[in-house]
């Protein structure tokens, strides 16, 4: 049978209550009845819970993460940034995705109601933002990453920088001579989106080609609409010697329906993505793109919170990791 705390209790004389204060160094205690405790411990081998030692120190050691989705290319990276800072400070990470809908969120407000974490770091799901809201002004602590610029200075958040890092590719591609782009979007409903569109048509206003209506086609971040955007373009007659996609999938998907149109990439068309997941370096040809640092923001987010249980508080303002341009053959030619 284990070893309790009942059994070091009633093994040194002493109730549960002064083992407890014994391992968890609270408390006023004599020195020598905190001396025999610890002996007992030591000579019966009890091994303390560490969800119990935590609970009674007031923490769990554990922060969750509220995620829509595993199967998003880039969220990996995000995770893995996120646990690499946690587990380096012994802290846990209790994981939930949002794919079954309203009963995930059961299961995840059954955990907040339980009070099984310290601390929140969420990459907002699908309709959840006015319950994300609540449990930060109920005072659980979180941090939002990538928040999409829907609660900015609201809730502390870890964002990048879309607008500049669309701008970039806009001047990418006008420095390499191409001058009719066409722009493949995000859904309009997220922030990034709107911020991607401002940036990549600004610079190219600015240069004296602006970006008519009709060369922006809206799309979902899937291969799928990608590859539709291209087909609708050709088949409406636009003529266009660049392609922007808001994501590397996208981008992808804009590739191969300009292969099979016959069109050569980056001869006759170069090609942009946003995200630089590991795919965009393995496409036909690699794909250039605008580089989130995502590893990078769930490196921050978690650091952010970690400092608030130490008594930091929490940025009141986003804190913003730029993004970067890497520029690959789908826009310059390796001949």
């Amino acid at each position: 049978m284990p070893i309790t705390i009942a059994d070091v209790a009633a093994r040194a004389k002493v109730s549960k209550t002064t083992v407890s204060r014994v391992l968890n160094g609270k408390g006023e205690l004599d020195e020598s009845t905190a001396a025999r405790v610890r002996a007992v411990i030591e000579e019966l081998g009890y091994v303390p819970s560490a969800r119990a030692v935590n609970l009674a120190r007031g923490r769990t050691r554990v922060v969750a993460m509220l995620v829509p989705s595993l199967t998003w290319p880039w969220m990996g990276e995000v995770v893995q940034g996120a646990v690499d800072v946690l587990e380096a400070e012994e802290y846990g990470l209790l994981l939930f995705t949002c794919n079954r809908g309203e009963d995930s969120m059961r299961q995840f407000g059954a955990q907040v109601a339980a009070k099984s974490f310290d601390g929140l770091l969420v990459i907002e799901p699908e309709g959840t933002l006015d319950y994300i809201a609540t449990l930060h002004a109920r005072g659980l602590p979180m941090v939002l990453i990538d928040d999409r610029d829907q609660m900015s200075g609201q809730i502390p958040s870890v964002g990048t920088t879309n607008h500049i890092g669309a701008g970039a590719a806009a001047r990418h591609l006008i420095e390499v001579g191409r001058h009719r782009p066409l722009m493949i979007t995000g859904p309009s409903r997220f922030g990034c989106t709107q911020q991607r569109r401002d940036g990549f048509t600004a610079v190219y206003a600015d240069a004296g080609h602006p970006v008519g209506d009709e060369r922006i086609l809206l799309g979902d971040f899937t291969f799928e609409q990608g590859a539709e955007g291209i087909h609708r373009a050709i088949a409406a007659g636009i003529e266009f010697d660049a392609v922007f996609c808001h994501n590397d999938v996208s981008a992808a998907g804009a590739m191969q329906a300009l292969l099979e149109h016959g069109r050569r990439i980056p001869e006759d068309v170069s090609v942009v993505g946003f995200d630089d997941i590991p795919m965009a370096a393995h496409t036909q040809p690699p794909l250039t793109t605008v580089h989130q640092p995502m590893r990078e923001m769930g490196e921050a987010a978690a650091r952010a919170l970690l400092a608030h249980f130490e008594g930091t508080p929490l940025p009141n303002r986003p804190t913003i990791i730029p993004a970067t341009f890497t520029v690959r053959e789908s826009t310059v030619s390796s001949s």
